[in-house]
């Protein structure tokens, strides 16, 4: 049996930052009624983010019609779709005054298309009032039904990122609801049929071995995949799954040469990287 680790490291602890600016993204958030996944997934980067003005927002609601175990985000009853959401978020970007924007969002099972028409929308209204804008999705699977993903394409945003989330060994335990292969071909589907920029995630700490986040790496390389993200899992609360391992600044490093050498073209792996963490400097990434 693993030993549980109840000790955070020094350096996955962040300071609370209180700013002017913190206040205004807060502010601006509030006023418009909107979600972000920094505050329902507790990012520990979400002072330095907003520091910036900058956040990732959470579109179709608080409530997931999956239960990942190591997400913080709730499964209850999900919310009816709020038709004005793509409006309000696209009044936030202009006033936050954001040169990139990502929008993600809880699964949504329950709708036919899971979501997509209403992410399409979302990128068509930030387009209208901020034309200039790099807008990156995070979108989950939608069943891998490819008429879905069709309707985010169209859309066009510059950056299309869907989360293998950990290696395929791991599924059942950590995301059950979810089919490896099916992210996989989720992701070479948009690589086949657009000239969008494709990134995935991934979270180290939760069991995995070397060997297995090569193959990944060399799955990920096979589709072509052009961005990948690692950081370290950090259990949101004792109820959800367990660390079994915190990897060290070094290995972090270590694995960003592996993964180059087998043909990562843009690799951020560090242990506090999430997803959307810096995802404009990611994107810029010579």
């Amino acid at each position: 049996m693993t030993e549980k680790i109840k000790r955070l490291p020094d350096f996955l602890k962040r300071g609370i930052i209180d700013t002017e600016k913190t206040k205004t993204v807060r502010q601006i958030l509030k006023n418009n009624c909107l979600n972000t996944v920094c505050e329902a997934a507790r990012c520990p980067n979400k002072s330095e983010c907003y520091a910036k003005n900058t956040a990732t927002f959470l579109i179709m609601g608080n409530n997931c019609t999956r239960n990942c175990r190591f997400c913080n985000i709730t499964c209850d009853k999900p919310e009816p779709l709020n038709i004005e959401e793509p409006l309000k978020i696209a009044e936030a970007v202009k006033n936050l005054d954001l040169n990139y924007v990502v929008i993600t969002s809880v699964t949504r099972d329950d709708l036919e298309d899971g979501g997509s028409e209403h992410f399409s929308k979302v990128i068509y209204e930030i387009r209208k009032s901020t034309p200039k804008v790099r807008i990156e999705v995070l979108t989950p699977d939608f069943k891998g039904i490819t008429s879905s993903i069709d309707k985010v394409i169209t859309a066009q945003p510059n950056v299309f990122n869907h989360n293998i989330e950990t290696v395929p060994s791991l599924y059942k335990k950590a995301r059950p609801q979810a089919i490896y292969k099916r992210s996989i071909e989720f992701l070479k589907y948009v690589k086949d049929n657009s000239n969008i920029l494709t990134k995935t995630g991934l979270m180290v700490g939760l069991g995995e071995t070397k060997e297995e986040l090569i193959q990944v790496f060399e799955d990920l390389v096979s589709i072509k995949c052009d961005i990948v993200t690692i950081g370290q899992y950090i259990a949101p609360t004792k109820n959800h799954l367990e660390v079994v391992k915190y990897y060290q600044p070094e290995e972090y490093d270590e694995l960003s040469v592996i993964a180059k050498k087998i043909g990562i073209k843009h690799s951020f792996f560090s242990p506090l990287t999430r997803s959307s963490y810096k995802a404009y400097e990611v994107f810029n990434e010579d």
